[in-house]
């Protein structure tokens, strides 16, 4: 089953970040807990975890972009 990957919302007054780094490419496996990417707020940067084991099937949006929370920015396919 396909589980999308969002946005997080990691401030209270956070509306967007950008992602400035893929720890993972397509096709590698990721496990629940595991650091996939990194965001950048107007705060921080800061390492986002996956949320679900499975695999990085696809990246929705690229390092350097910026996108408000909750917008998917990934698919993993997991076991489930």
């Amino acid at each position: 089953m396909k589980k999308e990957i969002i946005m997080p919302k990691v401030g209270l007054d956070m509306e967007e970040g950008m992602i400035t780094s893929w720890l993972k490419k397509v096709g590698d496996h990721v496990t629940a807990g595991e650091s996939l990417m990194e965001i950048e707020t107007d705060k921080a940067v800061t390492e986002i975890e996956a949320a679900v084991t499975g695999t990085l099937v696809e990246i929705v949006v690229p390092e350097g972009e910026t996108v408000e929370i909750a917008t998917i920015v990934a698919w993993v396919e997991t076991d489930e």
